[in-house]
Parts: C-alpha cells; structure tokens; sequence
C-alpha cells in the first residue's frame, strides 16, 4: 500500500491552528516559521479575523506553516511514499520531501505572498470555479472572455482567472450545465498577471540550496515526478504565474499505484477532490490534532500491507 501526503488546501478559519499550538514544540515552531515568513503567524492562525487572513501575504505561509506543523505532528512519516502540493502547498511539499529547509521554504513563501499581493493590486483581476460541464467546452468559454483556466483540479472542477468583468461575464452566461462561483482572492493567481511576482520569487530563490527529493515529489506543472532539486525550485517558481494541473497529478497518483491519501492542515478540499477523481482510495483529511490517530493507522496499514 503506497501513501501519498498532500499540504492542505482547506478552509483557514478564524483560530484554526489554536489546537495545534497545545501539542509540544509547535509554538516553537511557528515563532520561528513567522519569523522566517515575515509575519505574525501564532497571531494570525489564533486571533486574526477571516478578511485578515484572507490577505494573499498572509493567507500563502500561513498555509505551509500550518501544513508542516502536522507533517511534523505525524508519526511514521519514514512510511510515507511521495508527496505533492497544489499552488502554494507545493512549498510545504518541497520541505517535506527534503528539497529546501523549512526556513528556506517559510522564507521563500512570504515573499512569493507579498509580491503576489502587489502584482494582483496592480490590476482588477480575479478568479471564479467553475463545477461540472464538459471541460473542453468550459475552456472554450473562458477563451471567447479572454479568461485563463488556472487551476485544473479534477472531480469537474476548474478555476477561471482574469479580468473582473470577464469573471462577470462568465457568471452571467455560464457554459452548459456548469455553476460558477466567485472566490474570494485577491487576484488572478496562476495567470500571465503574475509575471512579476515571478521575477521576484526567482531573485529570492537564486540564493536557495536544493537538495534532491528523499521521496517520490510529483508536480503541479505536469503531475510528473521530479528527481532534481533545483528543477524542482525552478518549477516553484514559474508556478506562480502557470496553471496548476492538479487533475494531471491526481492521475499520476492512480498510475503510480497510491493506494491512501493524507491531507495535511488545512485540510479538506483536495480530500474531496480525490474522493470524486480517486474513488475507492482511502483518504484522511488532518483537521487538527484528533486527526493524527487516523493518518498513522493508515500508514500502518500501508507498511503491513
């Protein structure tokens, strides 16, 4: 039984890493991931309310801090069999797997969130999901509102980006048998409206060590495995302004034979992309700290299998 760990992609509400601030070590931690980052974080995942970490300079290393505190937290992670994170989680994935240090990674991720932040306040962009249709159908509709298809994720679900109103457009005459949500982002992440974060993250990353992955790391670029450290910062980095094919990842997980998925914090959303792409695979999605039990009997069942 092989197991694949992705870093979260759920909801980050108000307090949601208060749990994990009661397990040993973890405040510890996080002090030095907030100052490595740049920003407040045991403040931000305990105190601050959702507009405030909503903020993209808040929301993108708060995620990988969050999604490392329990990859720390989890026992048996010398069982785990790759890992692979969507958009931001790819930082958390890159630490994980060993290819940067978590100081690298926390301190690579503020900047990436603060020149996000800027690159998206120079334009009103956006980005809106759209659920169910016929993808091809779904791409040629964004094509014809000059929007970019920025996240693939599987299970019926792509992300369109670009200019408000074409976001707007794109709600008022939907494709076929589609049902389009607006996301609450501040910008047209993974889209040509990035490049210049792009040029920013590859200043700060030119100063980074990589070392090669000590265990499977698939990318969001292609859902390809990547045995080269440095090759993969550099796909980190051209990320930023690419879609992410996280649908070509999820296939890459069946033919690879993952047999049980783990979600780390804050979890949810690829779990339940993968029930709907993934049928049959077992999945845990680590919410907080109650949740660790259910990952590790996974993992056993892995090593005993």
């Amino acid at each position: 039984m092989r197991i694949a760990v992705f870093p979260g992609q759920g909801s980050q509400s108000p307090g949601f890493l208060s749990p994990w601030l009661a397990l040993d070590g973890s405040a510890d931690r996080l002090a030095e991931y907030s100052e490595w980052s740049g920003v407040d974080l045991i403040a931000a995942g305990t105190e601050w309310d959702a507009d405030r970490i909503r903020d993209t300079q808040v929301a993108q290393p708060l995620i990988v801090a969050a999604s490392l505190l329990s990859w720390n937290a989890l026992e048996s992670r010398d069982d785990v069999a790759g890992v692979a994170g969507h958009s931001v989680g790819e930082f958390a994935a890159a630490a994980a797997a060993g290819i940067l240090s978590e100081e690298d990674a926390l301190r690579l991720v503020g900047i990436r969130g603060r020149a996000m932040a800027e690159a998206a306040a120079a334009e009103r962009t956006g980005m809106s999901a759209v659920i169910g249709g016929d993808e091809a159908a779904v791409v040629a509709r964004l094509e014809e509102l000059a929007l970019t298809p920025a996240n693939y994720n599987g299970g019926g679900q792509l992300v369109a980006a670009g200019a408000l109103d074409g976001l707007q457009a794109l709600s008022a005459e939907p494709p076929a048998g589609t049902r389009v949500i607006t996301l609450q982002v501040a910008g047209a992440f993974h889209t040509r409206y990035m490049a210049p974060a792009v040029q920013t993250l590859r200043t700060a990353a030119a100063s980074v060590t990589a070392a090669d992955p000590r265990v499977t790391i698939w990318t969001n670029r292609d859902g390809s495995t990547v045995e080269s450290g440095a090759r993969f910062v550099d796909l980190l980095v051209d990320q930023v302004a690419s879609p992410v094919r996280w649908d070509l990842c999820m296939a890459a997980f069946a033919a690879a034979g993952v047999s049980g998925l783990i979600e780390l914090t804050p979890a949810g959303t690829l779990a339940g992309l993968a029930k709907r792409a993934l049928r049959g695979v077992p999945s845990v999605a680590v919410k907080t700290p109650d949740d660790l039990a259910a990952a590790t009997t996974l993992l056993s069942a892995a090593v005993e299998a």
